[in-house]
């Protein structure tokens, strides 16, 4: 964490703003010191928000993080409040990009670290044993439940980690690449190696037609998936337990063992954020990145359109010409969804943002981009689409919560790690880290939240914070397991775009 505080009131993060933030309360009239500056509070100013440190004219650039997070709407005095009353974005139509890549020194070295994890035929490493249903359609999701509970009910399965059937309510009626993203999505799912066993369930009229379900997927471990049509066999319930019975056996053979830290792929998100995600819990997961990347691992970004306003740094650190192209072509491409809708592209942050102390879009994605470390950018994958490159990687997906943290996962990651001020108590369908931006969210939300980087404020040093987000990260990994797992809140979102018959 960059930046000066004075007892702990206020952060300049970059010597080049002309606005500090708030780490705590702090009442009109306050005298706060600023280098050879005294600044006088005009106003109120609320944690996690914004004040000006000096006379900020109408027009002129609001600078945080040090770059523009929109500009003026009427002179700001300093000592005033600055927010969404007296600035506004800087953003517009679509943009043109020059590559000027820039060099990056890596930051951490190679260290003597494994992990106790699950070694799939194919060389995939999953970092859970679970037992799943993929349903084809959301017509067959009461059928599926009712073989799960079978299963927990009738059969020994304390050596397995989970057994559920992820629901949803697609899989017909789609048309285009609305449809090739639900199938593309569910073949994912079903080839995850936090998996040791799954059974693909199928009606048989759908549109998602199992024999093209299966050309999507591609290889996979025959003796861990299994297929299942409806409306082929009189009692599906029946011929679903057995099938799933089979699988329990398989998976008793399966054992933890050691193996290299370069197969753990971790997602890189965050919601709920407020006026400290960019300043505590986003640049330690930046850390983080960077520190897995350095041992060979690989982590991914999402939240296109949060990526709108700081485009140009990860655009800067694109490993060649060509990522950077794929990269622009990812903002490019997100813009013109939302205008193919006839949506503004700028309509964000949310109002939990906003109540936080983030103001515009630019604000909440130099905040939000941090989680992506320093490292360079090796390569831009498209919704659902596989992982193959270590290192840091971009995703094609929006910025909604449980939408974006399946995205992640679907990729191939095995764990996601999840930022946020606010709070959220959901999981997506691989184990989800909730890392506050404060000490107390973390108090306050103990069965929600895992680990707090909200310590920042009061005196840690970020190699020291790192240090124990390691340690933690390596022990979820090796089975430890998070708030959501011990709830069973875990589910799968699917990005849908298209038209529904």
């Amino acid at each position: 964490m960059a930046g000066e505080m004075t007892m702990n009131k206020y952060i300049r993060i970059n010597p080049s703003d002309n606005v500090c933030v708030a780490l705590e309360s702090l009442p009109e009239g306050l005298q706060l010191k600023l280098g050879d500056e005294v600044i006088i509070l005009k106003e109120r100013i609320e944690t996690g928000h914004k004040f000006a440190i000096q006379s900020i004219k109408q027009g002129e650039d609001i600078i945080k993080y040090g770059y523009p997070i929109g500009h003026a709407l009427q002179d700001i005095a300093a000592g005033c409040h600055v927010h969404t009353h007296n600035l506004k974005t800087n953003l517009k139509d679509d943009l043109k990009y020059t590559y000027s890549p820039i060099k990056i020194t890596p930051a951490y070295r190679k260290v003597e670290q494994t992990i106790q994890g699950y070694l799939r035929y194919n060389g995939e490493m999953g970092i859970r044993n679970e037992l799943w249903i993929v349903p084809t359609v959301g017509c067959v999701n009461g059928q599926a439940q009712a073989i799960i509970d079978r299963v927990k009910k009738e059969l020994d399965v304390s050596h397995i980690d989970d057994i559920r059937v992820y629901t949803h309510n697609y899989g017909c009626s789609q048309l285009g690449s609305d449809h090739e993203n639900t199938q593309k999505a569910l073949a994912a799912l079903a080839k995850h190696p936090n998996a040791g066993g799954v059974l693909v369930f199928s009606l048989g009229c759908e549109n998602n037609q199992q024999s093209a379900f299966k050309e999507a997927m591609g290889e996979w471990d025959e003796e861990r998936v299994r297929f299942l049509i409806a409306q082929q066999v009189e009692d599906e319930i029946e011929v679903g337990f057995e099938l799933m019975k089979e699988l329990v056996e398989r998976m008793r053979q399966d054992k933890r063992e050691e193996l290299p830290l370069s197969k753990l792929k971790v997602g890189l998100k965050c919601g709920g954020s407020d006026g400290f995600s960019g300043i505590t819990a986003n640049p330690l997961v930046g850390q983080f990145s960077d520190w897995l990347i350095a041992q060979g691992g690989t982590t991914i970004l999402t939240e296109v359109p949060e990526m709108f306003g700081a485009e140009t740094i990860l655009m800067n650190r694109a490993k060649s010409e060509a990522v950077f192209n794929k990269t622009v072509l990812l903002i490019n491409n997100f813009k013109n969804y939302f205008r193919q809708y006839d949506q503004p592209i700028y309509e964000n942050p949310s109002p939990g943002n906003k109540a936080g102390g983030i103001s515009t879009l630019e604000d909440k994605s130099l905040g939000c981009t941090q989680k992506g470390g320093n490292s360079e950018v090796v390569d831009v994958l498209d919704y659902a689409e596989s992982v193959v490159k270590c290192g840091l990687n971009l995703l094609n997906a929006p910025g909604n919560d449980l939408v974006a943290a399946s995205a992640l996962a679907l990729s191939g990651c095995q764990l996601v790690l999840f930022t946020t001020g606010r709070g959220t108590p959901f999981g997506s369908f691989v184990p989800t880290m909730k890392i506050s931006t404060n000490t107390k969210l973390f108090e306050f939300k103990k069965n929600w939240i895992d680990f707090n980087a909200g310590t920042l404020l009061e005196g840690d040093d970020m190699d020291t914070v790192l240090s124990r987000l390691i340690d933690y990260i390596i022990a979820v990994s090796n089975g430890k397991h998070l708030n959501h797992e011990k709830t069973g809140f875990k589910e799968l979102a699917i990005f849908k775009s298209g038209v529904t018959l």
